[in-house]
């Protein structure tokens, strides 16, 4: 029973020993462009993807939630609405459940409690936000369930506020934005200050790679969390609240004030900016040439300005830019590396980093081979 929907029903049913009523489902994503733009307010492109994380519950007559999931298997989480924090546990999944119903309660939302068997097919830890498509399932669930008619926006916006108070990460808003909000083959451009977005088509004729480097990302969490201190640092510097604010000009004028290395931090951001709103451009009009040239020049800019890319990241990207030229665009995205490339050369690729990549680090890197999926809702 490979089918998640199927598995998730199957797993109620040994947990609560009764049948489930709904079923619902939110996608992982990927981020095609805009790296570490979200948490400074700035553009996004990401896209869904057709890995989920499927909910199967069962309304209960009290404020009582109980959930257990395939990825922990005997562990079940319990709670009640509004007391989430008296049973917190830091290392426990449950966690993004429990930080979705206190962001409700703290708005002054009400939720019927639920019974509720987790079953998903995100990777886990391989950056295709794996815990975005958890809370924001759950949410749509509750929003049915109990009758309260969220938008997917708000949901979103829900389930990033629990993160930050309940599970203490300071996130972004778009992993959650795009579970929720995404259409079939486009990506989404999104403003993550005025939280507008934007479908993007993605062209027929290109296929959707994700790799997995198959590296400790340790160590690549730990530099993510040291960019988001440095970008904080620089906005307490320029007395600015995000560096939506700020201009190239005005970046140019405080390069002194800044130092060489946050002043190349803050060049990234904003030159990340300018590019994911002309990739996006290029990505509607199907224009390669332009699209490849912002790829390449956003890897570059984490790789030189930003510094969080990785001597076997970087391997990965030239073996695929060496087999695509100018028919798509590669680069690092959140940890792993994401390829929009020509149908006709997708095998091409896939042969390249299998027998490359290999022999170049000695490890074998784990290929996705995706495409742009619909948003959060429910499975009828």
């Amino acid at each position: 029973m490979s089918n998640p929907a199927q598995k998730a029903m199957k797993l109620f049913v040994q947990t609560f020993g009764t049948t489930a009523d709904d079923l619902y489902q939110a996608p992982g994503r990927v981020n095609i462009i805009g790296e570490h733009t979200d948490y400074n307010e700035g553009f996004v492109l990401p896209a869904a993807i057709n890995f989920h994380t499927v909910i199967a519950v069962k309304e209960r007559s009290d404020n009582t939630f109980r959930a257990v999931t395939d990825a922990f298997p005997g562990q079940i989480e319990q709670w009640k609405f509004g007391e989430e924090g008296s049973t917190q546990d830091q290392s426990s999944w449950g966690n993004y459940l429990k930080g979705f119903t206190a962001s409700m309660f703290q708005s002054g939302l009400k939720a019927k409690g639920l019974d509720l068997a987790i079953v998903g097919n995100v990777p886990l830890g391989a950056g295709m936000s794996s815990s975005a498509a958890l809370e924001v399932a759950f949410g749509t669930a509750i929003s049915y369930a109990s009758q309260l008619h969220l938008s997917p926006l708000a949901i979103a916006q829900i389930a990033q506020r629990g993160e930050h108070r309940f599970i203490k990460t300071e996130s972004g808003i778009m992993d959650q934005t795009i579970s929720a909000l995404a259409e079939a083959d486009h990506a989404l451009l999104i403003d993550c200050l005025e939280l507008d977005s934007e479908p993007v088509a993605i062209p027929e004729n290109l296929s959707l790679l994700i790799v997995d480097p198959n590296i400790d990302r340790q160590s690549l969490i730990e530099r993510f969390d040291k960019r988001k201190q440095q970008c904080a640092e620089i906005n307490d510097l320029l007395a600015v609240e995000s560096l939506r604010e700020v201009s190239l000009v005005q970046l140019n004028r405080e390069k002194d004030a800044l130092g060489e290395e946050l002043f190349a931090r803050a060049r990234h951001v904003l030159s990340e900016n300018q590019r994911t709103i002309s990739a996006a451009r290029a990505l509607g009009q199907n224009d390669m040439p332009r699209f490849s040239q912002l790829m390449a020049q956003s890897h570059e800019s984490m790789k030189t300005d930003f510094d969080i890319t990785t001597p076997e990241i970087d391997t990965l990207v030239s073996i695929i830019k060496q087999v695509i030229g100018n028919r798509g665009g590669v680069r690092m995205s959140d940890g792993c590396v994401v390829a929009l490339i020509d149908h006709e050369l997708t095998d091409l690729v896939v042969n390249a980093i299998e027998d490359k990549y290999l022999k170049e680090t000695a490890i074998e890197a784990i290929i996705y081979l995706c495409s742009a999926s619909n948003g959060a809702g429910r499975i009828d």
